[in-house]
């Protein structure tokens, strides 16, 4: 069971511990979850209850897209007793096998452009539960895929608590599965941008020890922090997204969620990117070509991190 306490402090020296439960109908939660997905956890809602055909016989709870553009699974459950991880993993199968059909969904949902940049490799199974067992944490780590095990706890009428208790991250998920290339054409544009793998082969060897001194950093900052690398970018999460780095010949651009209006900009160094289009996630964008650039954005990430 999670050891988390949530308590109202009505005044000077008096403190009210406000009970922890459990939804009553595991329906009521999936419905609070795909109400505010993206808020909750960065994830774009595409569909409920998606039906995977008379073969197949299963029914999806929530499927989503998230700030990265990989595909995401929800599986809901009130009882740690119920086997939420196995039959999330049926139907990542299923999902792996069918891109085609999800592209059509998100295409119809969200746009061509979030259809045409979808990250196959990154697709994810988020489980939702009230607990988990030992043995579904030690379970997910034996499992080569993306899977999330998030407990949930309603306190009062108005607070909810969402905990990452176990994530297991891999490079690939969709190696093992028929591409969807071979259906659809990606757009030219796409392939010819380079990875940050080729433009971090080809950095000076100064913006390479850089690149080594802020992932180590952001790593840090906490045992939950997942890292997600895409193809353009190198994203940094909790629950959500809290920072992406892109690797350029002379300097990382780094991408904070943060309101830029919340920071006091400095010219060459940070700046406000909600109109400008980029790669990575965040509205606050750092320019970082040495160490003291780091050391002073140091404030910034760790702001990110605590308020995403």
């Amino acid at each position: 069971m999670s050891d988390i306490q949530l308590f109202r402090l009505s005044g000077v020296g008096i403190a009210c511990e406000l009970p922890g439960r459990a939804v009553a109908v595991e329906k009521h939660l999936q419905n609070l979850i795909e109400a505010e997905m993206e808020t909750f956890l960065g994830v774009r809602f595409i569909a409920t209850e998606y039906t995977t055909g008379k073969t197949h016989k299963g029914r999806i709870d929530s499927l989503g897209l998230d700030e990265n553009g990989c595909p995401v699974i929800i599986e809901y459950k009130r009882h740690s007793n119920e086997n939420v991880i196995n039959q999330g993993l049926f139907y990542l199968d299923w999902l792996l096998d069918h891109q085609a059909e999800f592209r059509w969904l998100v295409m119809e949902k969200l746009g061509k452009d979030a259809a045409d940049q979808i990250e196959w490799s990154g697709t994810r199974l988020l489980c939702i539960a009230a607990d988990f067992t030992r043995y579904d944490q030690h379970a997910v780590q034996l499992i080569q895929r993306n899977i999330e095990l998030i407990r949930y706890k309603l306190f009062g009428d108005d607070l909810l608590l969402l905990e990452l208790v176990n994530v297991v991250s891999v490079a690939d998920t969709s190696a093992t599965a028929k591409s969807v290339d071979s259906v659809v054409d990606k757009p030219a544009s796409l392939s010819k941008d380079k990875t940050w793998q080729e433009q971090l082969a080809q950095a000076p060897s100064e913006i390479a020890g850089l690149f080594e001194q802020t992932t180590s950093y952001l790593h840090s900052l906490g045992d939950d922090v997942q890292e997600k690398p895409l193809k353009l970018y190198l994203a940094f999460r909790r629950l959500k997204n809290f920072a992406s780095v892109v690797v350029q010949s002379k300097r990382l651009q780094l991408y904070l969620k943060l309101n830029p209006d919340s920071v006091e900009l400095i010219e060459d160094f940070s700046r406000d990117v909600r109109a400008i289009g980029h790669w990575g996630t965040g509205d606050l964008e750092l320019s970082l070509r040495t160490q003291a650039d780091l050391e002073r954005a140091k404030a910034l990430i760790e702001r990110s991190y605590q308020e995403n």
